[in-house]
């Protein structure tokens, strides 16, 4: 499977503020670090704050801070709730019109590799993907 670049975003957003972790991060911060529009960056964070996985506070001293411990962030529920129900093919989204559909055997070994795929990222947590903070944040110009 492969990551869009909003879901790609929303991890490295997730990681820079559990590397910064106390801090409030601006997303004008995050955007000017990973070279990726403001507007895009804000777009991330208002479905990560719709899902429960960042705070964002306005104002001079605001910016984003993690809602939850990194350590029960699970990477899986991440990507899980910032590709919503994007289908891995048109078939399994609302489009069926696929003239072999009714006879596909494909299906079924691309929903269990699409769970698995799931699966081996709830494996990990947003802990476990930025246990080297010092050197991130070195990368992060921190």
């Amino acid at each position: 499977m492969q990551l869009d670049k909003f879901t790609d975003y929303a991890l490295r957003v997730l990681m820079t503020l559990a590397v910064r972790a106390p801090e409030r991060v601006p997303a004008l911060h995050i955007a000017a670090t990973f070279g990726v529009s403001e507007n895009h960056v804000s777009k991330v964070a208002t479905r990560l704050v719709r899902e429960g996985f960042v705070v964002s506070e306005r104002g001079r001293t605001g910016g984003l801070v993690l809602a939850r411990a990194a350590e029960l962030i699970r990477v899986g529920e991440v990507v899980r709730a910032v590709r919503g129900n994007d289908p891995v093919v048109e078939c399994f989204g609302p489009n069926r019109s696929c003239l072999i559909l009714p006879a596909c055997g494909l299906r079924p070994a691309l929903a269990q590799a699409q769970e698995a795929f799931f699966a081996a990222l709830d494996v990990y947590t947003l802990a476990d993907i930025t246990r080297s903070r010092a050197t991130l944040a070195e990368f992060l110009g921190d």
